[in-house]
């Protein structure tokens, strides 16, 4: 599966929503030590892993970098009060 950005998204709102950038080519650390970069990411996306994508900005991150399908925005503020909303046994993708 393929994810393709509208131009008016951007590569601001994939950095973003992914964690990673465009032209990136070092690793990601997650919190718990793992490391993905994002050629590793593009492959799970491909082979559709059962992925959960967590995005922790602001309503105002979101408002101005845009949206991306199949993520969910649970702001960082209230991510202790919403831990129920997030899947188990489910790699998480944060941005």
């Amino acid at each position: 599966m393929k994810i393709q950005l509208p131009i008016s998204i951007g590569c601001s709102a994939a950095l973003a929503f992914f964690s990673v950038a465009c032209t990136r080519s070092a690793p990601i650390e997650t919190s718990s030590s793992n490391k993905i970069d994002p050629s590793h990411l593009e492959n799970l996306i491909d082979k559709e892993e059962n992925l959960f994508f967590l995005d922790v900005r602001t309503p105002e991150e979101v408002a101005t970098l845009g949206t991306l399908p199949g993520y969910i925005n649970i702001p960082i503020d209230q991510l202790e009060k919403r831990l129920g909303e997030i899947p188990k046994g489910k790699p998480i993708v944060t941005a």
